[in-house]
């Protein structure tokens, strides 16, 4: 395997491989659909369409140039809601690797440097490597009930991390 390496910001073809990580991880594992693929395309376009350095932040795990994990942390709302922690994947080649503990390591380092009071996500149960991680950077489940909103029904769930350190 070829060494990762994590890039700050946007390069050329993110979007399509993140919604492939995405699209192809939750369908093998968990049934999803074109409907969730659709939306994944859609919110992670619209978050690019408005990315600001300054408040947002984006990384990247690639090797030989090919992206195999990301993580964005999406600051619009920080100040009021808090900063929306979202699109953290990581390919099957790498995981379990470190990867995402980088990742996820950067955007936390990030929130600290920006001064962000609350850092929150919603995911659901069963994702258990991915909640191993938020736990350890101090995120707490908040609360959680059976919903739709990734087009299947599952048990969501709502972390949420204060003053991250």
């Amino acid at each position: 395997m070829s060494e990762l390496v994590i890039q700050e910001g946007y390069i050329p073809g993110l979007l399509g491989r993140i919604v492939e990580l995405h699209g192809k991880y939750y369908s093998a594992n968990w049934g999803f659909g074109l409907f969730f693929e659709s939306k994944v395309a859609r919110e992670l376009s619209e978050f690019l369409d408005r990315y600001d350095e300054r408040r947002d932040g984006l990384w990247i795990g690639a090797a030989n140039g090919r992206i195999e994990g990301s993580i964005i942390i999406d600051g619009q709302e920080a100040q009021t809601r808090g900063a929306h922690l979202r699109w953290f994947i990581v390919s099957d080649a790498y995981r379990l690797q470190g990867l995402g503990n980088r990742l996820i390591r950067q955007a936390m380092d990030f929130c600290t440097a920006r001064d962000y009071k609350r850092v929150y996500l919603w995911t659901f149960d069963g994702l258990w490597p991915a909640r191993h991680l938020y736990e350890k950077m101090g995120f707490q489940l908040v609360r959680q009930y059976h919903g739709r909103q990734w087009g299947t029904e599952v048990n969501e769930q709502y972390f949420e991390l204060q003053n991250p350190e």
